[in-house]
């Protein structure tokens, strides 16, 4: 577990290891505007969003990456999205990020719950206790 506060002093760009942040079934968040189009469409789907604030250049973020993408396959009815906080800074500032990754997960928009750093078991647990509760709750529907 671990998170990064910001990039390594002298840290060359060639020297961050390629890692693909939007596999599995996460997307790439690349604008304002394509996240305010997911969004919508979460909310018009009833979908919790997951979304990683994420760097490159972040070992604990390269770290997790992979894990992240198991997760989007294992939970389908939420929907995965990464931000990397280099490509939308100003964007990644509105949501006060102080390290990365800082997960979020969004109900209709709104923070249900947060999670800073690459912690894989904690990671898990809020999926699966959010996943249970949105279960619970169509059920009672």
């Amino acid at each position: 577990m671990g998170n990064c506060l910001d990039r390594l002093h002298g840290q060359n760009e060639s020297e961050s290891h390629s890692v693909n942040f939007g596999s599995g079934d996460v997307q790439l968040i690349t604008t304002k505007e394509a996240w305010d189009e997911k969004l919508s469409e979460a909310s018009r789907s009833g979908k919790i969003v997951v979304a990683n604030f994420s760097a490159s250049w972040c070992g604990p973020c390269r770290m997790i990456a992979p894990f992240y993408s198991e997760q989007s396959e294992k939970y389908p009815s939420f929907m995965f999205l990464t931000i990397d906080v280099d490509e939308l800074t100003e964007f990644s500032s509105s949501w006060d990020i102080r390290a990365t990754p800082t997960f979020f997960f969004l109900k209709d928009g709104q923070q249900i719950d947060k999670l800073v750093g690459a912690n894989k078991p904690e990671l898990q647990k809020k999926l699966a206790a959010i996943a249970d509760t949105v279960i619970n709750l169509g059920v009672q529907s």
